[in-house]
């Protein structure tokens, strides 16, 4: 997947379906979301996204998918 920028709008496969949502960052070192540790690094960064139901989460851009 190409590099995803904030404010892109993604979906993504979630145990409820398919979910949407908002990129907020790309994150390359690691870092705590909801209680669990993220890890990430700049060869392997994640993206924290919002879902259109304003939960966050972080995802590896293989998992996400421009909507």
């Amino acid at each position: 997947m190409a590099d995803l920028k904030k404010g892109d709008k993604v979906t993504w496969k979630s145990h409820g379906g398919t979910a949407h949502g908002e990129v907020d960052k790309k994150q390359t070192s690691d870092t705590h979301i909801k209680g669990h540790t993220v890890r990430a690094s700049k060869d392997d960064p994640q993206y924290i996204v919002e879902s259109d139901n304003g939960g966050k989460a972080a995802h590896k851009a293989s998992a996400l998918k421009k909507a």
